[in-house]
């Protein structure tokens, strides 16, 4: 997406929008700030006047009051203008990092299709932070228009000359300022898009860094790191010349324009069309409007950083998603309304090929495939995180297309083998889904997993905390928990996808028993190739090619077919 594409202007503009009451106090605040600076060569002005060349020494005494007051007036305003641009600045910024959080969490998916976790952080920080500063760069250009404006009438009492060649000089400078700001743009959004990339590799290898440690692949991964680390350097010094050479060249052109203000203001006093005092105030308001000119610089540069970062927030936020929401109703039905049978027909997505399996309630299944890829993508239909090309899978009856996003959610919960645990105690990720599940249920979960074991080897036990994604565990201990925490929802359909591959084989046998136990009586999928687990089951589904290639209990199924022998027992 463009950066001058209306959704990025829009998102650029609700975000300002939304904080409009602290924008226009900034400004205003800002604009009497401004306005006093303007005043205060003039002031210096008159006081010279009266008191130098009229010799008016009650008058120069009057002015100096005046100047006084002028200067705690500016003094106030600042502050308060300043109070209240940063207030919008990250106000606007917590909002927008906010509707990207609920975006990305969003039950419909998609936003994170394509784009690593990094670089979602960074365009949530560093992208929010860059539009929320247009507040800001807003109620400077207010306050530096008040400026020019306040200054030019002042020359325009002082000579017309000079009054013109202000208004006529300053929206030049401003077009021009307006022109160089566009290659800052374009580089400034490319700069963004390598700083997120490099971010998410970097969070990508952190991730991995015991995966990459054990297959001896630290050289790669810091090679590619360095590879994308080196490209966001060189975008970001390109980003860094452009402003470089944008600020030069203001500055060049603004020097130019003083310096003309001031030669010209030199030459009427020079031939008596104005006083002493009256070239005080030209030179002094021609050294001001230097102020209000480089502002006006750091607004085109915010600008154009600004629309850059919302135009990758636009795309970000209008991420179709991956799935349509459903067409009943939020309200999501009492779980003892849900009985738990699961059918799928003629299910056609990714390597799948007209899948048809019926779940009765209550019934313990087992999934073995050949390929894995079947397993993720009957997971990924079964979680809805997807919508198959063909076929459907049906909730008591009714497709799960037909089913608002929060009633298939809360009906069947789908527990993937590779589940983050979170920061917090182990009792607090067992419980992260069980809402007010009773104490009973979750201490037969962890029973179930064998995750109580694991509590009585850590030095708190179940009140042991966990670093993020839960990387202070093992591997085993990893697996055990997220199984505690699927049990212990409860859900009316469970799917549970290789939940002990890194356990030993006495442990494994321990938890499948532990599954069948709590799980008796709800709907339960086992999408496994694990021996001990498929021997809990009421019967098993063998994918081969895309469909189903066989169906039986795990023991006649050991015995008369090999393509499951080979799936199951290699």
């Amino acid at each position: 997406m463009r950066k001058a594409d209306p959704p990025g202007r829009s998102v650029l503009w609700r975000a300002v929008g939304a904080q409009r009451r602290d924008v226009v106090l900034g400004a205003v605040l800002g604009m009497g700030h401004q306005t006093g600076e303007a005043l205060v060569p003039v002031l210096i002005g008159l006081a010279i006047e009266r008191g130098v060349v009229d010799g008016d020494v009650p008058g120069l005494l009057l002015w100096l009051a005046v100047l006084a007051v002028v200067y705690v007036g500016l003094s106030f305003s600042f502050r308060l203008s300043a109070g209240a641009g940063e207030r919008a600045s990250v106000t606007a910024a917590h909002h927008l990092r906010t509707q990207l959080v609920g975006r990305v969490l969003a039950p419909e998916g998609g936003a994170e299709e394509g784009r690593l976790p990094g670089e979602l952080t960074n365009i949530a920080t560093e992208d929010a932070k860059r539009v929320g500063a247009v507040a800001m760069a807003l109620i400077v250009a207010f306050a530096a228009t008040a400026g020019l404006v306040v200054s030019a009438v002042a020359l325009l009492r002082v000579s017309l000359v000079l009054g013109l060649l202000v208004l006529l000089g300053t929206p030049l400078l401003l077009w021009l300022g307006h022109l160089l700001s566009k290659p800052l743009e374009r580089r400034s959004e490319t700069e963004q898009e390598r700083a997120a990339q490099a971010s998410g590799v970097a969070a990508d290898l952190v991730a991995g860094l015991r995966v990459l440690k054990g297959i001896g692949a630290e050289t790669a991964a810091v090679a590619r790191y360095r590879r994308v680390s080196q490209d966001s350097l060189a975008a970001t010094l390109r980003a860094a010349r452009a402003e470089a050479w944008q600020n030069g060249v203001v500055t060049i052109l603004t020097g130019t324009f003083i310096a003309l203000v001031a030669l010209v203001g030199g030459r009427l006093a020079a031939r008596g069309d104005i006083g002493l005092g009256e070239l005080v105030s030209s030179v002094g308001l021609a050294l001001f409007i230097v102020g209000p000119l480089t502002e006006f610089a750091w607004v085109n540069a915010e600008l154009a950083q600004g629309r850059a970062s919302a135009a990758r927030i636009a795309d970000v936020l209008d991420t179709p998603g991956a799935v349509s929401p459903g067409q009943t109703a939020d309200d999501t039905p009492a779980r003892d309304d849900i009985e738990g049978r699961l059918t799928i027909r003629a299910l056609a997505y990714g390597t799948l090929r007209g899948v048809d399996v019926d779940i009765a309630p209550g019934e313990t299944v087992g999934v073995a495939t050949t390929d894995p890829a079947d397993a993720t993508a009957l997971l990924r239909c079964l979680g809805r995180r997807t919508d198959p090309a063909e076929g459907a899978v049906e909730l008591d009856g009714t497709p799960l297309t037909a089913l608002g996003l929060g009633e298939v959610r809360a009906a069947i919960l789908v527990a993937e083998h590779d589940a983050d645990l979170f920061e917090g105690t182990v009792l607090e990720n067992v419980t992260a889904a069980a809402g007010a599940a009773a104490p009973a249920r979750v201490t037969a979960a962890m029973a179930a997993s064998d995750t109580d074991e694991v509590a009585r080897a850590l030095p708190d036990g179940v009140h042991t905390a966990v670093s993020a994604r839960g990387r202070s565990l093992s591997g085993g201990q990893r697996q055990r928990v997220a199984l505690a925490r699927a049990l212990a929802a409860d859900a009316p359909v469970l799917v549970v996808h290789e939940p002990a591959t890194a356990v030993d084989a006495v442990t494994e046998t321990r938890i499948a028993a532990g599954i069948r136990d709590v799980r008796r009586g709800r709907t339960t999928l086992l999408v496994t190739n694990s021996p001990a687990l498929l021997a809990v089951t009421d019967r098993v589904v063998l994918l081969h090619d895309g469909r189903v290639a066989a169906t039986g209990d795990h023991e006649r199924l050991v015995h008369a077919c090999a393509d499951y022998r080979t799936a199951v027992l290699t």
